[in-house]
């Protein structure tokens, strides 16, 4: 687990910026729950306690310029 600051990564914020969009638009014309609130829950309960655990240990770098 980590704490405290996220190393960034140029390579995958580019990526998330860039096909992450039409995928996501895809994909929840064709699944039906996909993006709904709580999907994770029901999907994988381990994965998505980590990932609120983890959400909340650490924080990004661009936290640091947010007031």
């Amino acid at each position: 687990m980590k704490f405290g600051m996220r190393k960034p990564s140029v390579k995958k914020s580019i990526k998330a910026r860039t096909t992450a969009k039409y995928k996501r638009k895809v994909k929840k014309a064709l699944i039906p729950g996909y993006g709904k609130k709580g999907m994770g829950w029901v999907k994988d309960p381990k994965k998505a306690a980590y990932n609120k655990v983890y959400k909340k240990a650490s924080f990004s770098f661009w936290n640091l310029f947010k007031k």
